[in-house]
């Protein structure tokens, strides 16, 4: 009896472990509205307020972006200019191309070759890697990033940076839409 309940309760413990280890599938959310169309939402002038959280989780960045996005045919560019808590400024320029069936590319001049990325439904899943500059030093860190329509105007998104494997840390953004 007590073979069988240890073994219950470890084979339990183990489903859990793997399920915690799983990750999200853009595919979940084919489904959900309203429909995220990037060449829709990102075209016009936009506006973000964001944060980067390092993984304790304390708040050691704040910022906001103003974008203009603009479309011909397949092919966009989203210009980005950020305003730091601390008075930086910085611009990052994405050229992005629409590859059909909901596939994406993009390359801005900080980013290391491709970044790939597939929308489903409300949702958009984004990888690629950066290079970040910290105290005059230049790291490349991956991101693993996600974004969700949630309304009209609205799209939040949640990116995890790693390197090597290591989590450290995420930035998360609320971007309204100013022109229709």
């Amino acid at each position: 009896m007590r073979s069988r309940l240890r073994s219950g309760l470890l084979a339990t413990g183990a489903a859990l472990l793997l399920g915690g280890c799983a990750s999200q599938q853009i595919e979940s959310y084919a489904a959900e509205q309203p429909a995220l169309d990037l060449k829709t939402y990102f075209d016009g002038r936009l506006v973000a307020h964001g944060m980067f959280q390092d993984r304790s989780g304390q708040v050691v960045r704040r910022f906001m972006v103003e974008m203009t996005g603009t479309w011909q045919g397949n092919q966009g560019v989203l210009d980005e200019r950020f305003t730091y808590s601390d008075g930086k400024t910085e611009r990052r320029v994405w050229r992005l191309i629409d590859d059909g069936n909901g596939h994406y590319r993009g390359t801005a001049d900080d980013v290391v070759g491709e970044a790939s990325g597939q929308v489903r439904g409300n949702a958009f899943h984004w990888r690629y890697t950066l290079r970040l500059p910290v105290d005059g030093k230049v790291y490349e860190v991956q991101f693993d990033d996600w974004m969700y329509r949630i309304d009209e105007r609205i799209v939040l998104n949640r990116a995890e940076m790693r390197k090597f494997g290591i989590r450290l840390g995420e930035v998360t953004l609320a971007f309204t839409r100013l022109t229709p």
